[in-house]
Formats: structure tokens, C-alpha cells, sequence
């Protein structure tokens, strides 16, 4: 607790009451939205923090698994809410987003901070190349529902689209839970660490206890959630006034809060020189993302907001996340990081940024 006293990027927190008076007083969008953007991310540090609690009683896979799942919490979240509010360009924006900031930035800022403190870094080469191989299937999955839609759709989406894309997401679900007995039962082997650490894990006297960590997992999540739906109204209107589209909006600004929680955690574990636990994080999030986090949103359309969101992404988002997907197998496929690989994701991901920021909406 008294870590929360400390100046640190808690202090972050004095945001959300501001967002909140900004709201009722009926400010200016932008005001709004980027005051509950930072209220949102010591939320989702608070969310990191806790299950980086969890995951000292855990090997690194299990403890990067946890740390991806409850790190997605408030992308999730907030993707629920825009959902709700029928902002579909917005949530599929943000989810190519999430896959992107935790390919390029989480790993990105990983390698070059733990590069700059340890010169080079060895994880294993292993687990890398099975959650490579399952971001490629992850990727060539969604391009099945966008072409179609391209090719073979009318402007709406038709029934048998509609089909198409709840198969697809029972699909990717069913491959994710197979993907978890994989790495958590039958070849837990291929995903045990290599690389070096500072000091071991923290001591029982610094631990939090299990209560402590629920706790604190369950206050950010109802924080989280509050604050989402601030950000998610404000959103629209942002775009609007600053001439941004959704998409830039969803890639960029509500991917980076979203998964704040993940990219701290996975940078500070490559600073301690555990990057088996960083690249478990950073990948292990973007697999969550795309195998998980999509199809339930896609199954949730069906139920809440104005229809069904089906994963049909422009060719822009497919294109960024195919090539990103790309050059992370490439760069950590080697089983070793040094700072100018993180210097080449991040270099690579402000490309993309910029891409996103001035290509015209219908691409």
C-alpha cells in the first residue's frame, strides 16, 4: 500500500475524478477522453501488479498466461462498451490495435530496455516459435471473413456471412483452449525458461498475500470498467473535433491505454532480465487477443449493442497485422534480444501509426 504513496504512475488515479467532473460539466470531448485515457492506465498497472503477485507462485508460462489475461481485462472492457454503443469499426480497430502494440511496443521497449541494462538477453527459442505459429493461423483466420465479405458480400453482411463468422469464432475459441493443454499440460517443456534473472522472485515477505491481490484484481476491474464507459462516450466526439477517424482511435489510442497493464508488466520483467516472462506477456497477450478476446466479442455482438459484429477487417488492419506478426517471428525467432531489435518494432510501429492517421477511412 504504500507503494501508492510513492510518486509513481499511481498518481495517474487523480484523473479519473477529473474525468468524471469534466463528464458532468459537460466539457469538451477531448478533455474527457484523454482524462479517463490516463485515469485508465495505473488502473490497468493495478491490474498488472496484481497478477504479477499471482504469477510468483507460478512457472513463467502460467505466470505470463495470467498476466496476459487479466492484463486484456480492461481492453476488453472498454471493447465491451463500444460494442455496446454499436461503435463495431472502433472495436475491431482496437483489437488489430492490441495485436500490434503488444507485437511492436510491449516487445519492442522489452528488448530495448533490457538491451540498454544487460547488453543481450537469451530466452527460449522454443515457446517463441509456437506462439509465432499460432499468431500466423490467428491472422490467416481473420483475413477468411474479411475476404469474403469483399468478395462475395453485398454492403450488408447476409446470413450466410453472419454463419460464417460464428463458426470462425467457435473455431478460434476451441483452438485457444487446445492451445492452453498444450502449453499448460502436454508440452509445458517447450515453454520453460532459459534466460537469466535479477534476484529470483520476490521474496514471501513482499509477496501479497492471495487475498490482497483479489482484492485489488477486483477493485481495478470495477474501476476499469467505470472509466471505460467514460472513455468509449467521449470517443466519437474526439475523433470529430480533432479530425481522427474510429479506426486511429481504436488502433492507436484505445489499443495503448488498453493494454498498458501487459506492456508495463512485460518491460519490467525484461528490465529484471526475465524475458522468457516478458515475451510470454507480450506474445502470449496478442494470441489472447486474436484466438480469445475476438470471437467472445463477436459471440457477445450477438446478444448486447445494435447487431453482429462480424471480423471483417479493412485491408489496412489485416495488412498491419500480417506484416507485424511477420517481423516479430523474424527479429525473436533467434532466442536472443539486444536493444536494436526493440529499436526496429518500435521504429516500425510508428510507421504503421502514421499509416493509420492519414489513409482515408474506406481503405
Amino acid at each position: 500500500m504504500s507503494n501508492l504513496l510513492k510518486p509513481s504512475i499511481y498518481w495517474l488515479f487523480g484523473f479519473a475524478p477529473l474525468a468524471v467532473i469534466l463528464e458532468y460539466m459537460h466539457a469538451s470531448a477531448p478533455l474527457i477522453f484523454f482524462s479517463a485515457a490516463l485515469s485508465i492506465i495505473p488502473i490497468a498497472r493495478l491490474i498488472g501488479t496484481s497478477t504479477e503477485h499471482l504469477a510468483t507462485y507460478t512457472g513463467d508460462a502460467v505466470g505470463g498466461l495470467l498476466n496476459a489475461t487479466f492484463g486484456n481485462l480492461p481492453e476488453l472492457i472498454i471493447a465491451m462498451v463500444a460494442l455496446q454503443a454499436g461503435l463495431h469499426d472502433m472495436v475491431l480497430a482496437s483489437l488489430a490495435g492490441a495485436i500490434l502494440a503488444n507485437l511492436l511496443v510491449a516487445m519492442g521497449v522489452s528488448f530495448l530496455v533490457g538491451g540498454l541494462r544487460h547488453h543481450s538477453q537469451n530466452y527460449n527459442p522454443a515457446s517463441v516459435r509456437v506462439y509465432g505459429s499460432m499468431m500466423m493461423i490467428a491472422v490467416f483466420s481473420l483475413f477468411v471473413p474479411s475476404a469474403f465479405h469483399r468478395f462475395f458480400g453485398s454492403g450488408e453482411f447476409a446470413a450466410n456471412e453472419n454463419s460464417l463468422n460464428i463458426y470462425l469464432s467457435i473455431t478460434l475459441l476451441a483452438a485457444y483452449v487446445l492451445y492452453l493443454v498444450f502449453m499448460l499440460k502436454t508440452h509445458a517443456e517447450f515453454f520453460k525458461s532459459e534466460g537469466g534473472e535479477e534476484g529470483g522472485h520476490e521474496s514471501e515477505e513482499k509477496r501479497w498475500s492471495l487475498q490482497k491481490a483479489v482484492a485489488f484484481l477486483v477493485v481495478a476491474s470495477l474501476g476499469a470498467a467505470f472509466m471505460s464507459e467514460v472513455l468509449v462516450g467521449a470517443a466519437e466526439e474526439t475523433g470529430k473535433i480533432l479530425g481522427m477517424s474510429s479506426v486511429f482511435i481504436g488502433v492507436v489510442f484505445l489499443a495503448v491505454v488498453g493494454g498498458a497493464a501487459e506492456s508495463i508488466s512485460a518491460i519490467s520483467m525484461a528490465a529484471k532480465n526475465k524475458m522468457d516472462l516478458s515475451i510470454s506477456i507480450a506474445l502470449g497477450s496478442s494470441i489472447q487477443i486474436a484466438l480469445f478476446v475476438a470471437p467472445v466479442l463477436m459471440l457477445s455482438s450477438l446478444a448486447i449493442g445494435p447487431g453482429q459484429m462480424n471480423l471483417s477487417f479493412n485491408r489496412a488492419l489485416l495488412g498491419a497485422m500480417f506484416f507485424s506478426v511477420l517481423l516479430g517471428i523474424i527479429i525473436a525467432g533467434d532466442g536472443r534480444s539486444n536493444w536494436y531489435k526493440g529499436v526496429q518494432l518500435i521504429v516500425f510501429y510508428l510507421i504503421l501509426a502514421a499509416m493509420f492517421y492519414y489513409i482515408p477511412v474506406s481503405a
